[in-house]
């Protein structure tokens, strides 16, 4: 576990190290100073010019200024937006919890109803539940996500009237922003209508997070059939089915657990994925999160915001990387060590 573990951190230091420098190349790409695309400074004096380029280290060749940027990183600091004179961190940090709230409970939803399909998928291998499993995958998957937000805006918010169409609470709750997740900012409030505004939320977030939900649920619908197909035709099922178990007692005690672990495998890779779905679903649902925030910024030719968002939301994919291999490792001791499996 030692060594699964370092491998990790060497993975996870080596990758920071190609976001930074992509960031970092970014200032000299856009057009402009490069001083003010790292800074944001547009407005600088030119005695605040002389002292950024002291600071970061613009006069100096390549390697110096890199460096001069990582530490400014590590204090947190990715200058200010050129459109709004606001700190890029404090921006960050205002918009990225409602994207992780956003993210979470569409993940939640594609895994709680792409899994199991994909098992019943795999269990009726070559018949007509097979089929028409595929085939709604296969639509649901091919269906642009602007034109699913925008229709299910049409059908549930305006025409039944059964959902809000955007934003993330009504603005009769006053809820004070702690954390940033809706929430757990509600759980945490001292508001006598703490349950209404809690079942308001939910009424704002299950909308769009259904239209985030429903490629990466095609996904899972296809990766747990394939999952579930190979643990029917391994050797320990043989056996199981030799010894006289029912269908049954093997499908839910060895297939199911066996075939999960092969699924949250594949759970980071379709993180990026939901990801990029809801930095459009962001905008389609006016829902105030770092995608919307960060499509905004391209618009209106932020260079620093686009900055700080590519490597914060880089960031926030790794991590989640790291933490579904960590969660794999744990469930499959041979995914550990190399030799385990020998």
């Amino acid at each position: 576990m030692l060594i699964f573990t370092l491998r990790r951190l060497n993975l996870f230091i080596f990758t920071m190290f190609l976001l930074t420098l992509l960031s970092f190349s970014l200032s000299f790409l856009f057009p402009g100073e490069q001083l003010i695309n790292i800074s944001g400074q547009i407005n600088a004096t030119p005695k605040q010019l002389i002292v950024l380029a002291e600071q970061y280290q613009t006069n100096n060749n390549i390697a110096q200024q890199y460096f001069a940027y990582i530490s400014h990183l590590f204090q947190g600091d990715l200058g200010i937006s050129m459109a709004s004179q606001l700190s890029i961190s404090n921006e960050i940090m205002r918009f990225l919890p409602a994207t992780i709230e956003l993210t979470l409970v569409a993940l939640f939803i594609a895994m709680i109803f792409g899994i199991p399909i994909g098992f019943i998928a795999a269990i009726k291998h070559r018949k007509a539940t097979d089929n028409i499993i595929l085939t709604i995958s296969m639509l649901g998957y091919s269906i642009p996500v602007f034109w699913l937000g925008l229709l299910a805006i049409l059908i549930f918010s305006i025409q039944l009237g059964w959902l809000p169409s955007a934003g993330q609470l009504s603005l009769v709750f006053e809820i004070e922003h702690v954390t940033g997740i809706q929430f757990i900012d509600i759980l945490l409030s001292d508001s006598p209508y703490k349950w209404q505004a809690f079942q308001d939320a939910s009424a704002h977030i299950f909308l769009p997070a259904c239209v985030i939900a429903l490629a990466p649920a095609t996904i899972f619908v296809r990766l747990a059939r394939t999952a579930m197909m190979d643990v029917l035709d391994s050797q320990y099922i043989r056996a199981a089915k030799a010894k006289g178990l029912s269908f049954k007692q093997i499908i839910y005690h060895h297939a199911i657990r066996n075939a999960m672990v092969h699924v949250i495998r594949d759970v980071g890779l379709q993180f990026a994925n939901l990801v990029t779905i809801a930095m459009v679903t962001e905008v389609i649902f006016s829902w105030p999160g770092i995608g919307r925030w960060l499509i905004e910024s391209i618009f209106q030719r932020d260079h620093t915001s686009i900055q700080g968002g590519l490597l914060a939301l880089s960031s926030f994919i790794f991590i989640v990387h790291i933490v579904i291999d960590f969660i794999y490792a744990a469930l499959n001791p041979l995914a550990r060590e190399s030799r385990n499996g020998a």
